[in-house]
């Protein structure tokens, strides 16, 4: 091969391989931009990136029956089906990040007939299994019918209502279909170490005080123990100053549409916090229920109190420091005692007008063993009589003797 001829021949290969780049540089760019379920690609491709997006997510039941409307406000999540009560953020958020990242794994059944085997049939169905997702406020509203788990291979069966193909997509994404799961669940987190006095006021009408004179106190004290009683254990009435710790719902319904409770059936209880946080509670059963109303207020003279003696306390164990450091830099509540007053009693004001945007209009279904707490009398706390000891006798109390009848004694002056 002459000089020539070599120089033609690289001009020739440079040139194809020029044309290979430039057709593969058009490919690409005719490539969409935005995966699609026919390519593999992500079930819900719209939602990558874009959870923060969605305001709205609909689940549709067989005939078409919504089962679950979540909305999006500016107080957060709610739940039509429950009268509009906040729903669990954490949740929702949990679900719509499952979505965004579930590819599609591999395609099934193209055939309507066999749609029910995976529970991807259309939802308008009368026996239909899967549900519908639908997501609002994307770029247009996205649908997706969620079918059977796949425990084997760890996907779930998913079809796009508008797409004949079904897929394997990743991810557990089943719904949970009951709408009190969805529900905001905690009512209060009010812990014992708190509590300064609790009031139970049973259907008798008879109440129950327990209380601590001191947050430190290991115990709290019972109020008004009959003479020669004593508490079993001595630590008895500890449990009932937790019962507005970690309380939480089963369910919600509007306090309009709630039954009232039978006459004489309901109990009432008050907690009373040692910085001046008042709660009351009006608990009834309702069949199998346990049913609870809830107000909450800021009791500014205990409030007021409570601050001046943390301030008082403060200031005595700040000037027995500076003696040992006269350059100690006072801590706020004594540099400035009426700011951290202001601040102090802003902070308990915000709490309590959270608890009653918490509480009003609503009575909550709360779990037996909290009610049970509310439900105590003085014998609960008290210990039992000591049981005979085998073998003894014992002996009844005697009965009065009957008086025999004084005789008569003649009237003065008669024979």
């Amino acid at each position: 091969m002459n000089h020539v001829n070599s120089k033609v021949i690289l001009g020739l290969g440079a040139a194809a391989l020029a044309a290979i780049v430039a057709a593969a540089l058009i490919s690409a760019n005719r490539k969409p931009a935005v995966e699609t379920a026919q390519s593999g690609g992500h079930a819900v491709p719209a939602l990558r990136g874009r959870v923060n997006d969605v305001k709205a997510i609909t689940v549709t039941a067989a005939e078409d029956k919504p089962l679950l409307t979540l909305s999006r406000t500016d107080q957060g999540w709610n739940l039509k089906e429950k009268a509009g009560f906040p729903a669990d953020s954490g949740k929702l958020r949990e679900l719509l990040l499952k979505l965004a990242d579930a590819s599609l794994l591999e395609p099934k059944t193209a055939s309507e007939p066999r749609y029910p085997e995976l529970g991807v049939e259309d939802t308008k169905a009368k026996d239909a299994k899967g549900l519908k997702l639908t997501l609002d406020g994307l770029a247009k509203p996205e649908a997706l019918i969620v079918g059977n788990y796949n425990a084997k291979s760890g996907g779930t069966f998913v079809r796009r209502p508008d797409d004949k193909q079904s897929w394997l997509a990743k991810g557990n994404l089943t719904v949970d279909r009951d709408p009190s799961h969805w529900l905001d669940k905690a009512i209060t987190d009010i812990g014992s170490e708190r509590i300064a006095e609790v009031l139970l006021t049973g259907a008798g009408g008879k109440t129950l005080r327990v209380f601590k004179e001191h947050p430190g106190d290991a115990d709290f004290k019972v109020a008004d123990v009959p003479a020669g009683k004593e508490l079993s254990p001595p630590g008895a009435a500890n449990g009932l100053a937790s019962t507005l710790g970690g309380l939480t719902l089963q369910d919600v319904l509007p306090a309009a549409q709630a039954k009232a409770p039978a006459e004489g059936q309901q109990r009432t209880a008050v907690y009373r916090t040692f910085d001046g946080i008042k709660v009351d509670v009006t608990a009834w059963k309702e069949g199998d229920k346990h049913q609870a109303r809830f107000t909450a207020t800021l009791e500014q003279a205990r409030a007021e109190a409570r601050i001046q003696q943390s301030q008082a306390k403060a200031k005595t164990d700040f000037e027995a420091k500076q003696k040992d450091d006269p350059k100690l830099t006072p801590p706020p509540e004594v540099a400035d005692p009426a700011n951290d007053r202001e601040q102090r009693l802003a902070v308990l004001a915000a709490e309590a007008a959270t608890l009653t945007r918490r509480f009003d209009g609503w009575v909550f279904v709360i779990p037996p063993y909290k009610y049970t707490n509310m439900d105590k009398t003085m014998d609960d706390l008290l210990k039992a009589p000591a049981p005979a000891k085998p073998g003894a006798v014992i002996t009844p109390p005697k009965k009065a003797e009957a008086r025999k009848p004084e005789a008569k004694k003649p009237a003065a002056g008669k024979h």
